[in-house]
């Protein structure tokens, strides 16, 4: 039985042509009588269609999932130019605002307008949070699934439910859009 490994959209590399191309349509091939496809083919826009063997993603950069144990996201606290200590009292950490760091040289990264975190400064702060233990999540989420693909019948089907989810997390995370030339191309 095959399954389809590469998605619509997706950039790949095919290699009997020696270029890149974005895969318009997964085309699974049926036989009667049987639940999955037999074989999936993958039409890339070049004039045939294409196996899995002849197509291979791109190399994952540095910003990818697996390579986050070399990330180090922070949270750092800025001051607050516009609100002093007392005028923010109200703030979960007042006369300050928080600022996600991912260079090791404590700049590029994410940070909110004043504005928009005197609106909600709890949102705010709750965001911050969120993206420092991303790569974490990630990572624990990475691990889950590999758990379950190595003991394939050993776990509960919840466990199994959530480990198909983080998948498809992970999936979105990893995936590099295709360059803008390329889209239209491929349009």
């Amino acid at each position: 039985m095959a399954k389809a490994n590469f998605h619509k959209n997706q950039r790949v590399y095919v290699k009997p042509v020696g270029t890149w191309a974005v895969i318009e349509q997964v085309k699974p091939q049926w036989v009667r009588d049987v639940p999955e496809p037999v074989r999936v083919y993958y039409d890339c826009g070049l004039g045939r269609d294409f196996s899995e063997a002849e197509l291979s993603q791109p190399e994952t950069r540095g910003g990818d999932t697996e390579n986050a144990s070399k990330e180090n996201w922070r949270l750092m606290r800025a001051k607050n130019k516009w609100h002093d200590a007392e005028s923010s009292a109200g703030h979960p950490y007042p006369g300050t605002f928080p600022v996600v760091v991912t260079d090791e040289k404590d700049w590029g990264g994410w940070r909110v307008p004043g504005q928009e975190y005197d609106r909600d400064p709890h949102r705010i702060e709750f965001q911050a949070r969120v993206m420092t233990s991303g790569l974490r999540l990630a990572r624990v989420a990475r691990e889950l699934v590999q758990t379950v693909r190595s003991s394939p019948g050993d776990v509960p089907a919840e466990v199994e439910a959530l480990a198909t989810e983080a998948k498809g997390i992970l999936e979105y995370i990893d995936d590099t859009p295709a360059p803008a030339a390329a889209r239209t191309a491929a349009e």
